[in-house]
């Protein structure tokens, strides 16, 4: 076999896979691009090993997330960012082995947190419920609900706990 040989069986072989856009080994993976080895995905690219994953582009074994880029080995993550090893994250950048974590960056080892700050359970769901209600409100171009006032203007200040 000599270079030309070569070339051409390897030109052949790469046009009898396909345009490239598909999505190798995986299964029931809706609108997705070049996803490989996932299953129960949709609208995902460039992801592996990943399942029941929404709009995610190239993460590796995440679970029921969504929105999220260059996440590794997270589950229950929503519009994070190079986040690894992490649960129930929300719009957190480059935080590692968290979980309940909520608009933060740069954390290791961290729960119940909001913006880089520690807050007791009960506050942290109470105060995410609110400002999940505020962000689906703003999206759909509404006024929060009655009750639901700005977490800003809250007039008592956030108890926190120490680390």
């Amino acid at each position: 076999m000599d270079l030309d040989t070569f070339l051409s069986e390897l030109a052949r072989l790469e046009r009898e896979l396909g345009r490239g856009d598909e999505n190798l080994a995986s299964f029931q993976c809706d609108g997705c691009l070049r996803c490989a080895s996932c299953m129960f995905c949709t609208d995902c690219a460039d992801c592996y090993r990943c399942t029941h994953c929404n709009g995610c582009t190239r993460c590796t074994a995440c679970s029921h997330c969504s929105g999220c880029e260059r996440c590794h080995d997270n589950a229950y993550c929503r519009d994070c960012v190079r986040c690894q090893g992490s649960s129930y994250l929300v719009r957190c950048r480059d935080c590692v082995d968290c979980t309940y974590c909520y608009g933060c960056v740069g954390l290791i080892k961290k729960e119940f947190q909001i913006l880089n700050v520690r807050y007791p359970r009960k506050e942290y769901f109470e105060l995410t419920a609110r400002l999940d209600e505020q962000w689906r409100a703003r999206q759909q171009g509404a006024a929060p609900s009655e009750g639901s006032a700005s977490v800003a203007a809250d007039p008592s200040p956030p108890t926190h706990d120490p680390d």
